[in-house]
């Protein structure tokens, strides 16, 4: 990539050094030079940096910016010409002001899910990107690499070719287990989260992502409970709805990070069923492979003379790199290339937050989500 494009990182959490420094390692070349990284605290922010260097094989240290100095804070950062994107891994009520700030800057965006901490300040937002800053060349995209997975994105490309006929209905299962000295509930703004659902949200819309890339309708209403299992995962831990797509097909979503164990039961995570076969989908880690695999299953009847049926098995199994494919798509886009994914758009991760939005306050009443995004 050119060498007078640059990109800073805003946020030194857990994600930014374990998902998204790896994934620019792999990219390499592919991906714009890393000349900064930002954090609200000087320590944080210099934990990044050096964790960068070595990932990165870096010979200069990203700069580094923090908050406490006019010189070194955000305004900083974002007023270097040789800066032309930033990614954005902050906490979810921060990240609206600050995607609106570096657009304001001249900057492209690449903001982690969700969109934002719930569907009036995602419209807000929306809204002023497409108002301000769309038209003047800006991209703004959503970082959901459950959206980006390759395994997820030949699910629905099989199911698009017919492979298990018309889908007819869906379950999906999440299951969690979250203690308090998960890495995870120790960082300070999910321990104490001041946004709806705690881990439903930051989580649960990764699995709505999914399905949004493999149900061939969109979702369309929803009637659920929403429950508090255990009193640290405030303010609350369990999803039990039912949806649907229209007059399409129906479904079942059952999200939980309050599981009583570690271990797991052994049941699919997610299985689409159709008028001609059935597909599932889950996370597996084979010996010898660096990443986990989706694992994809796929029972087909096929008709023979005679008017006799036969099952017919496929497996595809596919490496998960979707940090690695939104990054590239990303890159791709603020060059002028056009992929044809269409990765990252915000209005349909705003969907991915309706869905868990609604979930946690149907009380078994029906939502309509479509109503619901245009409030």
């Amino acid at each position: 990539m050119s060498s007078s494009s640059g990109i800073a990182i805003l946020g030194a959490g857990i994600f930014a050094q374990e998902a998204h420094l790896p994934a620019l390692s792999v990219l390499g070349d592919a991906a714009p030079s890393l000349r900064a990284v930002y954090s609200r605290s000087e320590k944080s922010a210099h934990d990044l940096a050096d964790a960068a260097a070595v990932a990165l094989k870096l010979t200069t240290v990203p700069s580094i910016y923090h908050d406490g100095d006019a010189s070194t804070n955000l305004d900083a950062l974002l007023a270097r010409s040789d800066i032309t994107a930033v990614i954005v891994v902050l906490p979810i009520t921060l990240q609206p002001s600050i995607i609106l700030k570096a657009l304001a800057a001249g900057k492209h965006v690449l903001s982690e899910k969700p969109v934002a901490p719930d569907v009036k300040q995602g419209l807000e937002l929306i809204s002023e990107y497409n108002r301000v800053y769309k038209n003047k060349g800006l991209i703004w995209r959503i970082a959901e690499n459950f959206e980006a997975e390759p395994g997820y994105r030949a699910a629905g490309a099989a199911i698009q070719a017919g492979k298990i006929g018309n889908v007819i209905f869906f379950k999906t299962v999440v299951v969690n287990y979250i203690d308090k000295e998960s890495k995870w509930y120790k960082t300070p703004w999910r321990t104490v989260p001041d946004y709806q659902g705690g881990f439903l949200l930051d989580g649960g819309v990764h699995t709505i992502a999914a399905l949004r890339v493999m149900l061939p309708h969109a979702l369309t209403h929803l009637s659920g409970f929403a429950s508090l299992n255990k009193d640290y995962l405030k303010p609350h831990d369990t999803i039990n709805a039912v949806v649907k797509a229209g007059d399409h097909f129906h479904g079942t979503a059952e999200l939980t990070w309050a599981f009583p164990t570690k271990t797991r039961p052994e049941a699919d995570g997610i299985v689409i069923t159709g008028t001609d076969g059935w597909l599932s989908v889950n996370q597996v880690n084979k010996p010898g492979s660096t990443a986990p695999v989706l694992r994809i299953l796929i029972k087909s009847i096929v008709k023979l003379e005679g008017g006799q049926e036969e099952e017919k098995e496929e497996v595809i199994e596919v490496p998960m790199k979707g940090v690695v494919a939104e990054l590239e798509s990303f890159f791709d886009a603020i060059t002028g290339k056009d992929d044809g994914l269409a990765l990252g758009d915000p209005l349909a991760a705003l969907g991915d937050v309706a869905f868990i939005q609604a979930a946690l306050n149907s009380n078994g009443e029906l939502v309509d989500l479509i109503k619901l995004l245009n409030a």
